[in-house]
């Protein structure tokens, strides 16, 4: 298991955003993606970290361009998206 960490802008706030990433936690546990933590960086609020143990790097970037459109739809600027993964 992987530990990946992914920081990224969001075009709207942050409540708005947790609400809709919240809502797909089932679907990310099928996929093998165990978020144990997200928040907003203490000077940009727009600015969102998550940690997650993710199980497969290969279904973690299936998922990630299966729901695209949700993602999207989050406020997730994916353009923005920085993603690291520790052993």
């Amino acid at each position: 298991m992987k530990t990946q960490v992914m920081t990224f802008k969001i075009s709207n706030s942050f409540a708005e955003w947790a609400r809709h990433f919240d809502s797909h936690a089932e679907i990310q546990k099928v996929a093998g993606m165990n978020p144990i933590f997200r928040g907003p960086h203490e000077n940009d609020p727009q600015r969102v970290c998550i940690v997650m143990q993710i199980n497969d790097d290969e279904k973690a970037e299936a998922f990630m361009r299966e729901h695209e459109a949700e993602i999207l739809e989050s406020g997730h600027i994916l353009e923005t998206t920085e993603v690291n993964r520790y052993l």
